[in-house]
């Protein structure tokens, strides 16, 4: 795990949500020979922490996707060993299983994702900005931007309401640049976007 660990800190692309490092490099960073990569990228992939996306075939790095519900699945007895805000913010999650086709992380803030209406566009920036999100990624908006409540804008600043503060973090951390791209479509002169929970 530690190994795990230490890849997907230095190495992980969190924006495209997937781990291409070449055997060599696994090596050096891991302090071991490739034949003990293997092995390990192998049991990492057969108990399911981590996803194939694309084999390593031709000279090509293969890639890999956390599976963010096996993690989930594994630590789950071991929240409270960190502390019970720790397990307070993980029980907040619900994540599907995940598949190597999708790739957003889903929670459940109360209200279905499914019991969420679809934004009708025409009636506000902010609902045409959610109704642009929708239409970009609708599993993305499902689970991230239609929990999002508009409190102002101001002088470029965009103020908007999470569910949680947890939420809003991730939100800032995760998905800030489609939001902000689509916002600035309807929010003429957006410089900054602020989410609070």
């Amino acid at each position: 795990m530690l190994r795990l660990v230490a890849i997907v800190t230095a190495r992980y692309n969190w924006r495209n949500d997937e781990l291409t490092v070449g055997q060599r490099e696994m090596a050096r960073l891991w302090s071991v020979d490739e034949r003990t990569v293997k092995r390990e990228i192998k049991r990492l992939t057969k108990t399911e922490i981590l996803l194939q996306l694309r084999p390593g075939v031709r000279g090509r790095v293969a890639a890999y996707r956390l599976n963010y519900a096996e993690v989930y699945r594994l630590s789950a007895p071991h929240w409270e060993n960190v502390g019970p805000d720790f397990s307070a913010r993980m029980e907040v999650q619900q994540p599907e299983p995940a598949t190597t086709g999708e790739k957003v992380v889903r929670v459940d803030f109360g209200a279905r994702a499914a019991d969420v209406a679809a934004p009708t566009p025409g009636s506000g920036p902010w609902s045409r900005t959610l109704a642009r999100l929708a239409q970009s990624d609708p599993g993305l908006h499902r689970s991230w931007f239609s929990g999002l409540v508009f409190d102002d804008f101001e002088q470029g600043l965009l103020l908007l309401k999470a569910p949680s503060a947890f939420a809003a973090q991730y939100v800032l951390t995760h998905h800030l640049r489609p939001l902000q791209g689509m916002a600035a479509q309807e929010f003429h002169g957006l410089r900054r976007i602020e989410i609070t929970g």
